[in-house]
């Protein structure tokens, strides 16, 4: 059997594997899915609804404590594998950040913590990273081109170097890269201007559509930091940063690379601490409205993820001192995850899985929307399963190119 057909069978018989064990409906079983005929593989795919469905069903059966963990993204930092294993068991939460603190010196011993994150490879963790390259990358060993460099630079360079930096996150077992920066800016004095990949708005959409090509099928791309970091100078990390663009100017500006990159199919997209009063004075993160916008006026329909809601705390202003109350809030705006890295102990996630359940007894968050946003979350662990996302076919072989 030739190496293609090979793959293709093993892809398939994989795919059939853990769709029969996470009951998706509609998916063949392995002998009808894949044999041999000849000089090919008959390939018979599941329904289009059928990971949907099964994530439906997944989170019909759970409690609403286990919904409320599972749109948890937490961060503890360390390397202690078994630490990291007790948090997830302990936790539940539905995904884990990987920060610098968390990343061994070399490719395999990174490996064996992700592999340690994943109680139950049926269904995986949203195991994340920040990997952009350049100035905001949590891998050393990644030489690939940066937006240091990938500005101005043609698409098919860009889609090449995302597709290399990509190839690296799921060698090492992490199914999201929070590592296409979709924000445009020519303000050298701005903090995001090191890291946007394009100056323009037309040039940074022709560029995060290539970053998010490049990504598929390797990594889960997302989108950040919507509606916009280029707008302002000020850093998010410390602040919270306001303009008054009105919309209008917003859509045929800073809406131009976000509506590109969701065109190109990103699953998810992420939600920045920035204030665009003209829209909403809330933080796009906490707003209705800016959630609304993208998915009616954008037409995104992949999972909405907060930006370290830690950085809200950072910001000093009192109306946020609470971190279970901004994951609350968070939520009931529309997003789907809820991240939290900057001042987050063990005891982070467990108090925001508790708060949410609180929230949605008391009424304050409707049970629906948390059902929604569990069903999201559920469907894309359940689609990175089923893709084989994290298995590694040769952990020994270097990254081509």
């Amino acid at each position: 059997m030739r190496a293609g057909r090979r793959a293709a069978a093993a892809s398939v018989v994989l795919a059939a594997v853990v769709a029969t064990a996470l009951g998706v409906g509609g998916a063949p079983a392995a002998p009808a899915a894949a044999r041999e005929a000849g000089a090919g593989v008959m390939v018979e795919p599941a329904r289009p609804d059928a990971v949907r469905e099964a994530a439906a069903a997944r989170v019909a059966a759970m409690s609403v404590r286990e919904r409320a963990a599972s749109v948890v993204m937490g961060h503890i930092p360390t390397t202690d594998a078994a630490a990291l294993r007790s948090y997830m068991e302990s936790t539940g939460i539905g995904g884990f950040l990987l920060m610098g603190a968390n990343v061994p010196g070399d490719e395999a011993s990174l490996r064996a913590l992700t592999a340690a994150l994943t109680l139950d490879p049926a269904l995986p963790p949203l195991i994340a990273v920040d990997q952009e390259g350049g100035d905001v990358s949590r891998l050393p060993w990644d030489a690939f081109p940066s937006a240091l460099t990938l500005k101005g630079a043609p698409p098919a360079a860009v889609q090449d170097a995302f597709a290399g930096r990509a190839a690296l996150v799921r060698r090492a077992g992490i199914g999201v890269n929070f590592g296409v920066v979709a924000d445009e800016t020519a303000d050298r004095a701005s903090f995001i201007y090191r890291r946007v990949l394009g100056t323009t708005p037309d040039a940074a959409a022709s560029s995060v559509a290539a970053a998010v090509r490049g990504e598929a099928g390797a990594a889960a791309s997302t989108l950040k930091h919507f509606p916009g970091h280029g707008a302002t100078a000020a850093d998010s990390h410390a602040t919270i940063p306001a303009t008054a663009m009105p919309y209008d100017q917003w859509r045929a500006t800073e809406a131009v690379p976000f509506a590109a990159g969701i065109d190109a199919d990103a699953p998810m997209l992420m939600f920045g601490h920035l204030a665009y009063t003209a829209v909403d004075p809330a933080p796009a993160s906490l707003s209705a409205e800016w959630h609304r916008i993208a998915r009616e006026d954008l037409g995104f329909d992949g999972i909405a993820v907060t930006d370290d809601l830690g950085m809200l705390q950072a910001s000093g202003d009192p109306r946020y001192a609470d971190p279970a109350a901004n994951a609350v809030a968070a939520l009931a705006a529309g997003n789907d995850l809820v991240l939290t890295v900057v001042f987050s102990t063990p005891d982070t996630g467990p108090r925001t899985v508790d708060a949410i359940v609180a929230a949605v007894e008391s009424g304050a968050l409707p049970a629906a929307r948390l059902e929604d946003a569990a069903e999201r979350v559920t469907a894309l662990r359940l689609r990175l399963a089923a893709e084989g996302r994290g298995l590694v076919p040769c952990g020994d072989c270097a990254p081509a190119g």
